[in-house]
């Protein structure tokens, strides 16, 4: 008899979840962006869960943890009312529909926060991901971490949520 997977949940970040989120971010980078980047690009990106304000910039974004049975899978940051600040999942769990409730839950608290449009700086990873939900891209970036150069693109969605009901 078939087993049925326990359905993911979303809960609000707790700083009890800090270090299995710096788990989840760092083996994300590594195992799902290296075809993308090289190993030292990979491994300066990974290390900015190291710095000390790694935490504080989860509890200070609206940051949402994806769970299965309890557990963390994946998290999702939301910085100001506009900004989707991280989405990371764990490789174990990469494509099968975590980004996609953790994206959907940001979208709809952006537009109920009254964004009319929703920023992210995307890797050249998530670009595909980002492009299927109907952003845009609007910049290509080179960003700086520690002695590396990544790439990013700055890509944006209008939110349909956001139209005021008309009378």
């Amino acid at each position: 008899m078939a087993q049925t997977m326990p359905q993911p949940a979303l809960r609000p970040y707790l700083p009890s979840d800090l270090d299995i989120l710096v788990a989840i971010f760092q083996d994300s980078i590594e195992e799902l962006t290296e075809e993308d980047y090289g190993e030292a690009q990979r491994a300066a990106w990974a290390a900015r869960a190291d710095e000390p304000d790694f935490g504080a910039r989860l509890a200070n974004a609206l940051t949402l943890v994806a769970t299965i049975g309890g557990s963390a899978v994946g998290f999702a940051s939301l910085k100001g009312k506009d900004h989707i600040d991280m989405l990371y999942v764990h490789p174990s769990f990469a494509r099968q529909g975590i980004a996609t409730m953790l994206c959907d839950a940001l979208e709809k608290l952006a537009a109920a926060r009254g964004a009319r449009r929703l920023t992210v700086d995307a890797s050249d990873t998530a670009r595909p991901f980002f492009e299927g939900r109907g952003f845009e891209a609007e910049s290509r970036n080179t960003v700086t971490v520690g002695d590396e150069w990544l790439g990013n693109t700055t890509m944006a969605k209008v939110l349909p949520f956001s139209e005021e009901p008309k009378p």
